[in-house]
């Protein structure tokens, strides 16, 4: 069995590995994907000025009470089409997907199906 510092830096090399060739730009930002244990952690970066520019998160106030009952795959396809229609609002139509390391399965492959069904495209 893996220790946890093995399995963080599994994860931290892939994420270097993916982010060689994943980058944002103001016509296309970054879609950055976080999730801890018990949350899921959404940005929208523009890294050519290092800003971000739009975030949702299951901590959010104004998202936990859509969230409320829900098991964690629906809350990270919820976050999803908020951060969708958080970036509409801003201008932000097509975005870069980075999954941060993270298998695209599960809570990370919802927030890219929640922020689709948005209006965001890939």
């Amino acid at each position: 069995m893996l220790s946890k510092s093995e399995r963080t830096d599994g994860r931290t090399r892939r994420k270097r590995r993916i982010r060689k060739k994943v980058a944002g730009s103001t016509q296309r930002p970054r879609l950055t994907v976080f999730r801890s244990n018990r949350h899921i952690y959404c940005q929208v970066v523009d890294d050519l000025t290092g800003h971000t520019l739009v975030s949702a998160s299951t901590k959010d106030s104004e998202v936990i009470a859509q969230l409320s009952g829900k098991g964690k795959t629906d809350q990270a396809k919820e976050v999803g089409k908020i951060l969708a229609a958080r970036a509409t609002k801003h201008g932000i139509t097509a975005i870069v997907f980075d999954r941060n390391g993270y298998i695209y399965h599960g809570r990370v492959a919802a927030v890219a199906e929640g922020a689709r069904e948005g209006g965001l495209q890939f």
